[in-house]
């Protein structure tokens, strides 16, 4: 492999005397194709290196000094913490220094340097990453999105013209390696895939630009970007150097991270990110984009490794690896755009019974959507989904918007292929009736899945809980019990009936089979 000099400025970056601080030794440099990183100890510094890629350009000072205050600017968003300040570097002679009073030579992003165990990529490797953590990544990231800026010029991006020149920009460049690590049926069938979203799903895009989820987003939310630190989920390393991989559909960051999971074979563990991140924002119509943009980021990931097989400076075994990477996110990016049979299931039970554990485990068991009638009901209402919500929420008229749009969203979404979760009490047979009708109609399979358990056991539940956004407490059970309906012998076809105080696995095998 060949040797690539290090800059002069760069050696005198790895002496300890550079530094008005103390440091750790040896100084460990990091580099890409596209910045250097020295980790001092308490602090990591990158420099840009002078390089222009087209969508890409650092290839002046003026350049690489605004695209570091981008980068700092940018980073504060999601992790404050790690990114501090940019300083100059001047230069004496030989002599390089670091914030010094002459004219700058070079411009360094001066940051806070965090353990690579923090990474939730290291994570994951240790296997420490666990449900809670994406649950909590989660509602970091609707946060962030929330925040997020936003304006005409920033839509502008979200209209199809937009979109689909990024997309097809892969295909042209990837056409080389059908025969390699790419299939031409997947070539042609995932470029028709995306040809045929842009031409039929246009007023899909428009209501997406008009909802305003066209935002300032991270746009490269994969594991290796955040970390878990100091008890701080951080995102961070955001794209501050080209625009139209920034301003961005909001389900586009969404979908790298859940691609990132499934890449690593933890379909589960995206799901609970995915499930979370929707009740967070109440953007489950978000769901009909995001199989487009699973497919953009898989084809992405497939795109940057098969350009390593180009590099006659890469060794003939790390190009066989890079080969067959490659050739699982091509894969992946296909079998995203491949149809899938979509479905609904209508959980039924009193509260407390255990149906949220329920649709939960089904959802991860399943890859469903899980969507929580107490979610839908206060983002209907405008109140945060953790406040108590008052009696103005629980009227008759509420319960029926409530329930109409989970039947809406559901309808909807089982139609664009996803497995749909209706996680509701589902107490009235009129309810339960306009569900089944609505199924028949759309040709959509229907189960009803009717979680029971002792009345003790419901009272102990609700009575016991805590942290949960669901607001019923023991004393409406009285009351539930008494205007509960029992199913119809129709109803009853599509039934199968838990007992919450029993392990679900077994009792759930056919519903997840089915």
């Amino acid at each position: 492999m060949t040797e690539i000099a290090i800059p002069a400025l760069i050696q005198q970056m790895l002496q300890p005397g550079f530094y008005p601080h103390a440091v750790t030794e040896p100084i460990e440099l990091i580099q890409t194709h596209i910045s250097y990183v020295l980790l001092t100890g308490e602090y990591a510094y990158k420099l840009k290196k002078p390089v222009n890629f087209g969508f890409l350009d650092f290839s002046t000072l003026e350049k690489r000094q605004h695209f570091c205050q981008e980068e700092l600017r940018l980073n504060r968003r999601g992790a404050a913490e790690l990114y501090l300040e940019v300083l100059s570097i001047t230069q004496a002679g030989e002599q390089y220094q670091l914030g010094g009073t002459g004219e700058a030579v070079e411009y360094v992003l001066k940051m806070r340097q965090f353990p690579q165990k923090a990474l939730l990529s290291s994570m994951f490797d240790e296997e420490t990453l666990q449900s809670e953590h994406l649950e909590e990544l989660g509602r970091v990231v609707a946060r962030y999105h929330e925040k997020a800026d936003m304006n005409d010029y920033i839509r502008s991006f979200g209209e199809v013209s937009q979109v689909r020149t990024a997309i097809d920009e892969n295909y042209q460049q990837t056409e080389k390696y059908v025969g390699g690590p790419q299939t031409q049926l997947q070539f042609d069938q995932t470029k028709a895939y995306s040809d045929r979203f842009f031409v039929e799903r246009q007023e899909l895009f428009t209501q997406r630009i008009k909802g305003d989820y066209i935002r300032e987003c991270h746009g490269d939310l994969h594991l290796r970007n955040i970390a878990l630190w100091q008890d701080r989920m951080l995102v961070f390393d955001c794209i501050e150097f080209n625009e139209p991989f920034r301003f961005v559909d909001v389900m586009y960051d969404v979908a790298f991270t859940v691609m990132d999971l499934e890449a690593r074979q933890r379909q589960d563990l995206g799901n609970v990110f995915l499930n979370t991140y929707v009740e967070q924002t109440g953007d489950w119509e978000g769901l009909q984009v995001l199989p487009l943009y699973l497919s953009r980021q898989a084809y992405v990931r497939a795109k940057v490794t098969s350009f390593l097989l180009d590099d006659p400076g890469i060794p003939a075994e790390v190009k066989q690896d890079a080969s067959k990477t490659a050739a699982d996110y091509y894969k992946q990016a296909w079998e995203y755009t491949q149809p899938r049979q979509g479905k609904l299931i209508l959980m039924s039970g009193l509260s407390g019974s255990g149906k949220s554990t329920t649709a939960r485990y089904l959802s991860n068991q399943l890859g469903a959507i899980q969507i929580r009638s107490d979610a839908v009901r206060k983002h209907l209402a405008g109140i945060p989904l953790q406040e108590r919500g008052g009696d103005e929420i629980y009227t008759p008229e509420m319960t029926q918007k409530t329930y109409g749009r989970l039947l809406d969203l559901g309808i909807i979404l089982a139609k664009q292929g996803f497995s749909v979760i209706l996680d509701a009490k589902y107490d009235r047979q009129q309810l339960r009736q306009e569900v089944i009708n609505q199924a028949k109609a759309n040709n959509v399979p229907l189960q009803i899945v009717q979680c029971e358990a002792p009345l003790e056991v419901l009272e102990q539940r609700l009575q016991n809980r805590s942290g949960d956004i669901a607001d019923a407490t023991a004393d409406l059970l009285a009351s539930q019990v008494e205007k509960a309906e029992s199913l119809t012998t129709e109803e009853k076809t599509y039934l199968k009936v838990v007992d919450t105080t029993q392990p679900l696995e077994a009792q759930l095998k056919n519903v997840i089979c089915s």
